[in-house]
């Protein structure tokens, strides 16, 4: 085997930073896909908000919220709250695809296995802390986005914030409420992505090794990551919570007037809209987790692989 054979082979390491980075650019590329989606998924989950019956329709479905969101309001309506969204990608999925291996590798480590064992329990834990951490770290972005998605000049549902953009955003809720505004929905944030991340990541590593090990598929294909990330699993998402109107408190602090907290969001929307009222939005949802989890996944993986053959290429360089 020739040296460069073998530095070409050697294994790269890659540190959490650049896992990081790798994690938030994969994120970008899919929600530049999954937005429009995103949009329909938020309008509806918002349409007839507490109210007996379902209330006005205003939209039919999934499609009905695109159609109707393209005439009235055109391209830059389906992409309504696409800058935040590009930047609570890099913060949530940053952290989630960045921070999941060392923190399974130290976990793995703290009960007694070795780093690179495949455990389901270390697994499942890894993932819901990586969610976590970028959950919160992301929410007053995630908070700004599903704002301005819900915003719609010509058929509004739910309530309306209107914003010129993302910093217009935050300098408005920062004033108006101080930091609690910018936390507003955070324990629901971490609910949610703390389940999705407990099975996605989790089930989209075991899935790829399993195809690895059993030789279905290589470890570098393309297909292999496609494969899996259809394979990975999804979450929900409790979005009301963050769209809510406020009022002011005799103390001074703001409360949302809907809703405490994620439990009183789930049980004052099952006894205005029974159990439909919890699935509202949910084609849509679909239509966007799928191809963004699946872009996500796939194009972390090859971004790594790039970043990975680059590294090589500059060290080989350096034995020449």
């Amino acid at each position: 085997m020739s040296s460069a054979t073998a530095v070409q082979r050697k294994p790269v390491a890659i540190s959490t930073g650049e896992g990081f980075v790798a994690g938030g650019i994969a994120a970008c590329i899919a929600v530049t896909v999954s937005n429009p989606a995103e949009v329909a998924k938020t309008r509806l989950q918002l349409q007839g908000e507490l109210a007996k019956g379902g209330g006005v329709k205003v939209y039919n479905n999934a499609f009905d919220v695109l159609r109707k969101t393209y005439v009235n309001e055109g391209l830059r309506g389906m992409q309504r709250g696409l800058g935040p969204a590009y930047a609570y990608q890099i913060l949530l999925n940053g952290s989630r695809l960045g921070f999941y291996e060392p923190f399974r590798h130290n976990i793995n480590h703290l009960f007694g296995y070795s780093a690179e064992e495949q455990v389901p329990f270390t697994s499942v834990l890894a993932g819901a802390t990586s969610g976590a951490v970028g959950a919160s770290l992301g929410n007053p972005l995630f908070l700004i986005k599903a704002r301005m998605q819900a915003y719609s000049p010509a058929l509004p549902v739910g309530a309306q914030h209107y914003y010129k953009n993302s910093f217009d955003a935050l300098s408005t809720i920062f004033r108006a409420e101080r930091f609690r505004g910018l936390v507003r929905g955070i324990d629901a944030a971490i609910l949610r992505t703390s389940m999705g991340s407990s099975v996605q990541l989790p089930s989209y590593n075991f899935t790829k090794t399993q195809l690895v090990q059993n030789g279905i598929l290589p470890a570098d294909s393309t297909w292999t990551f496609l494969l899996s990330s259809t394979i990975s699993g999804m979450c929900v998402a409790l979005t009301r919570m963050y769209n809510q109107p406020t009022t002011r408190l005799p103390d001074g602090r703001l409360q949302g007037t809907l809703y405490k907290n994620p439990i009183d969001c789930l049980w004052k929307t099952f006894k205005a809209e029974g159990v439909r009222g919890w699935y509202k939005g949910s084609t849509a949802h679909f239509m966007r987790i799928a191809p963004h989890t699946i872009i996500t996944l796939t194009m972390n993986d090859i971004i790594i692989g790039l970043y990975k053959d680059f590294k090589r290429g500059r060290q080989r360089d350096l034995d020449d």
